[in-house]
């Protein structure tokens, strides 16, 4: 009996001796802000584990958004991590420099290899679940797969702020009033086009796709929804590269009310109409265009008032609003495809497109992610402003800069009469070239003292449309994963993290922290189409 005890004590001491650490860093959201902190933490000797709640890394970068959006950038501002993946793309182009534009595949295979090179554990299929702290820090997280993760510096980089929200962090959601920062831009914004076209059914009510009247919102006033999300296909138009494109699950021609009187108008008056009046297929690598939003169209691949609910949905609740989306997209592109009140050559041309066979072969070729461009936003330690990316663009604590335009997309389009609708929520300014603060990644001491928050970061409505870009977030994320190393091995709270040593380490690894003297701080001009 005690020669069986022993043993037992042995096997459980060998176990115990073999346990893997708990790891320093925990990043959650596979993501490329994701993969960027968590590579740039385990360079520096951190033991890290990346938790993605998909089966694929790589965010949109992965599901069909195939451009760093550097046609609306000033790219001397796109370094670190984020240029070192851009050149590993243009490598396996066959190019010496950064490529912009590339492919959903090609960008995996590549986050992958730079994954296992710098040795991040990546943990696939389960989301956040729980937060456990001991006052304002976090000493371990529950996933929804029942298993438990310490760490000492935790890192939320996900597009919903998910780990962020359950550890007791304030944030916002929706769009600030202009009154609260001031901003020129901020709250409900009415277009000025007035789009005709019937708003209500034969009972008075506002059709689907139409949100609100009009005479319910007030001009800059706040609104508790973000901007709308679409779905990135990838699609082909030749029939050698094609798998058709499948009806949804749950189609109801209704859903498109709005569309199909707006084309019986235009069949009637004689105007001529074609696909890309409706969806704008974007030229892409190998034979693949991206179908993205027509901002333009009467109609919009973009589901305007179904993301309304989304950012402080539990996942339960999220899925349902995924189907509706994904039902949304394919019931588009089927009444476009099919509807006897789309012209018949719009039909033709749309029956001649077809779901890409080389991607997302593992999902039915459809993008393993919906667009999420926008959900919670930090409040933290500094809130970034329309004025922070405009007009007071230097920061003494900056740790890497953005110059994208201010890009947000419709919100809702709400009625005006009953023939008559206007868009809602559209912003379109010039891009300047501003520092990112690290105050704008870390939440308020008296909240979380070990968390970093470089995707759902401390910016306004106005000012994340700057920041929600793949290629602006590994520069935020980047600089996350150094910061939590830095945290860890002088064992303090993320708020004390000294910014001098952080950016001397950041400039080291070409992040671009800096304003260089002779180059452009305006984004003035779109650059030209892309070249393959």
């Amino acid at each position: 009996m005690k020669r069986l005890l022993l043993s037992c004590l042995i096997g459980a001491t060998a176990l115990h001796a073999a346990a893997p650490a708990s790891p320093d860093i925990v990043v959650y959201g596979g993501v490329p802000c994701g993969i960027a902190a968590a590579i740039t933490a385990a360079r520096e000797g951190a033991r890290v584990v990346l938790i993605e709640p998909t089966k694929h890394v790589g965010g949109l970068s992965t599901s069909g958004i195939n451009t760093a959006e550097s046609e609306h950038m000033l790219k001397w501002t796109i370094g670190g991590f984020a240029d070192e993946f851009y050149r590993r793309l243009g490598k396996h182009y066959g190019k010496d420099k950064p490529e912009y534009y590339f492919e959903s595949g090609v960008a995996e295979k590549t986050y992958l290899e730079m994954l296992r090179e710098a040795g991040v554990e990546v943990r696939y299929g389960a989301s956040v679940d729980m937060v456990i702290k001991d006052g304002p820090r976090i000493t371990e997280i529950k996933l929804t797969d029942g298993s438990m993760l310490k760490a000492r510096v935790f890192i939320d980089a996900g597009y919903e702020g998910d780990l962020m929200a359950r550890a007791g962090v304030k944030y916002a959601v929706g769009r600030e009033s202009k009154d609260e920062f001031g901003e020129e831009a901020a709250g409900v914004r009415f277009d000025k086009t007035v789009r005709k076209a019937r708003t209500v059914d034969e009972n008075g009510r506002l059709l689907p796709g139409i949100s609100a009247w009009a005479k319910d919102l007030k001009e800059g006033a706040a609104h508790p929804a973000p901007m709308n999300y679409n779905f990135r296909l990838t699609v082909a138009k030749d029939p050698t590269l094609q798998v058709p494109i499948p009806a949804p699950k749950h189609y109801d021609a209704k859903r498109y009310a709005l569309l199909a009187d707006w084309l019986r108008a235009r069949t009637a008056d004689g105007t001529k109409v074609k696909l890309e009046d409706i969806i704008d297929p974007y030229a892409r690598r190998n034979g693949k265009f991206e179908l993205n939003n027509k901002q333009a169209s009467i109609i919009s691949l973009g589901h305007f008032g179904g993301q309304f609910e989304w950012p402080d949905a539990d996942y339960a609740k999220r899925q349902p609003i995924y189907d509706d989306h994904l039902d949304y997209t394919l019931g588009l592109l089927h009444f476009l495809a099919n509807d006897e009140a789309v012209p018949e050559h719009v039909r033709a041309d749309m029956r001649k497109m077809g779901l890409h066979k080389d991607e997302f072969a593992d999902n039915g070729h459809l993008p393993y992610q919906l667009y999420v461009r926008e959900a919670r936003r930090m409040r933290g330690v500094h809130v970034v402003t329309q004025q922070d990316v405009q007009e007071n663009r230097r920061k003494e604590d900056s740790i890497g800069m953005s110059s994208h335009f201010i890009d947000s997309h419709h919100v809702q389009r709400v009625a005006l009469s009953e023939t008559e609708f206007v868009n809602e929520g559209r912003i379109w300014r010039m891009g300047y070239a501003y520092q990112i603060p690290y105050r704008a990644l870390t939440p308020k001491a008296a909240e979380c003292t070990n968390l970093l928050v470089p995707g759902a970061a401390s910016f306004t409505h106005v000012a994340f449309c700057t920041l929600r870009l793949e290629s602006v977030w590994m520069i935020t994320g980047h600089a996350a994963g150094v910061a939590a190393v830095l945290a860890v091995k002088d064992d303090m709270e993320v708020q004390e993290v000294p910014v001098a040593g952080l950016q001397e380490k950041l400039r080291a690894q070409k992040q671009v922290v800096d304003f260089i003297p002779g180059l452009p701080e305006k984004c003035e001009h779109l650059n030209g189409p892309p070249e393959f």
